[in-house]
């Protein structure tokens, strides 16, 4: 008989109280890994309870801009510490909804704690600037100032990074915040709320609705008293926010697919090559925007490379993320299983050679789960879909290359431009690639995987509308530059027409 599992009902965060949804429906959020295992219950809201947040966020954003940023940063530093105490609890929560394994969980939540850290620093700085004015007795200057009210529609794989990338900036900036989580990991959010609570934020500041992209969603992104929308999730449905936005000119985020190559050439370091590949193919099940999910090798080591990365990924170890000793866990549902499993039938279909993996995992320890082997395609050409079409899960792509050139060319030859890495022991070859990649994102002789909070994150082309994630160029998206002039020279001057000699 089956342990039978606490069910906990969760609720929306609206106005500094926890409330159901207005309709009373509901959904549940089940571990990917054991299907038994429910996480909780969660509020399935609609327009009515988006309304409500975005009007609480309207009414608690005047007294939280006029808080002073010190003051701000006081909370976001004690938010830092609640997620430094609890970041083995929230860690274990979050591999139970989402799956990945509990040491990438913990990241997450390191993520958030420097985050958190990050922002709360730009409380004595938020830095604008002066310069000289071009008349006599004039002072100019340029200041940051909020920009409002924002929405953020956040995805199921890092699931308290991302809130914590877009919140911890939005909220040092002075701004308030409704979040609409992904279905598929509504539970981190509301644990990092909660920790926003403890640490002081005022209420009304922080609002959470939970629920579909089409109920909560659609309405929230396009609430006229919403004045800046962040998303991270597909380019598809970031393309239909972006057209969304368009009639009210909203200030818009957008965070969207990658399709990463890791270049390898012919006189690289071919072990650590096949160390960056394994944990930038199949770290976080293949589904991360920046993973490695095609690797451009030389000819002159691919045989080499290829054979010790099949051994590697037949070596992972797959299972439920809270067992120790598991390297990969499961798809986050039996929808992106699904997913997955139509990719590797299409690659077969278009004759990319299936040297590792291939298969849905079912039975035994896998009968609970939503999981899928680790693959690996080789000899793929940039013709075939697996390798230009972002798959999100554990299916990688090996393609032959004869030159920098050819790698460079076919790294850029795909509609999205976020992470790109190079292996090689020579610093023409690494500064060129550098240069060249069309991308937001660049490592040498490093995975595509691994940014650090005190960077901008971001992509070019199909992956992002320009603007950066964390780093100080995250309060770019998060305020607006107002200029100032102060004339104290008691009489009109006129730019560029008073002259004087």
């Amino acid at each position: 008989m089956a342990t039978e599992i606490a069910i906990e009902q969760e609720r929306n965060l609206v106005g500094g109280r926890w409330v159901p949804s207005r309709s009373g429906k509901s959904f549940e959020n089940r571990n990917p890994a054991d299907k038994d295992d429910l996480v909780g219950v969660f509020p399935d809201s609609g327009r009515e309870d988006v309304e409500a947040a975005v009007a609480a966020a309207k009414q608690a954003y005047p007294g939280w801009r006029s808080t002073p940023a010190p003051r701000r940063a006081e909370v976001l530093y004690a938010a830092g510490e609640i997620l430094k105490r609890d970041k083995e609890k929230l860690a274990r929560l979050m591999t139970r909804e989402m799956g990945k394994v509990l040491a990438e969980t913990r990241g997450d939540v390191q993520e958030a704690i420097d985050m958190a850290f990050l922002a709360a620093g730009e409380g004595r700085r938020l830095f604008g600037f002066t310069t000289p004015s071009e008349l006599r007795d004039k002072f100019a200057m340029c200041v940051r100032q909020p920009v409002g009210v924002c929405a953020f529609v956040t995805p199921w794989n890092f699931p308290m990074a991302i809130p914590a990338w877009k919140g911890m900036a939005a909220l040092i900036a002075g701004n308030t915040v409704v979040i609409k989580p992904a279905s598929d990991t509504p539970a981190s959010v509301v644990a990092l709320a909660r920790v926003l609570e403890e640490a002081g934020l005022p209420p009304g500041v922080w609002n959470v609705v939970m629920g579909s992209g089409g109920a909560v969603g659609d309405p929230l992104v396009t609430h006229p008293d919403v004045k800046v929308v962040s998303f991270t999730g597909s380019t598809e449905v970031g393309r239909r926010i972006s057209t969304a936005c368009a009639p009210t000119f909203k200030r818009l985020h957008l965070e969207m697919g990658g399709k990463n190559a890791i270049l390898v050439m012919d006189d690289a370091d071919v072990d650590l090559a096949v160390d960056g590949a394994v944990w930038g193919a199949f770290g976080t099940t293949g589904q991360r925007c920046t993973a490695s999910s095609r690797l451009l090798v030389h000819r002159k080591v691919y045989d080499d490379f290829l054979g010790k990365l099949v051994n590697r990924t037949k070596a992972l170890k797959v299972g439920n993320g809270l067992a120790p000793g598991i390297d990969m866990g499961p798809c986050v549902s039996e929808k992106q299983r699904d997913s997955v499993a139509r990719y590797v039938a299409i690659g077969k279909k278009e004759g990319a050679r299936l040297v590792c993996g291939g298969e849905v995992l079912s039975g035994g320890d896998f009968a609970k789960g939503w999981f899928h082997a680790p693959t690996i395609f080789a000899d793929a050409t940039m013709t075939m879909r697996v390798a230009c079409e972002e798959i999100f899960g554990p299916v990688t792509t090996v393609v032959p290359v004869s030159s920098l050139e050819e790698g460079i060319r076919l790294a850029n030859a795909v509609p999205y431009g976020l992470s790109g890495s190079i292996y090689t022991r020579d610093v023409t070859k690494a500064f060129t690639a550098m240069r060249e990649f069309e991308t937001g994102i660049f490592y040498v002789n490093s995975s595509t995987i691994g940014a650090e909070v005190h960077l901008p994150f971001g992509g070019v082309k199909d992956t992002g509308n320009g603007h950066r994630e964390a780093g100080i160029a995250g309060l770019d998206v998060f305020t607006e530059w107002k200029s100032i002039y102060v004339d104290f020279s008691g009489r009109l001057q006129k730019a560029q027409i008073d002259t004087y000699e």
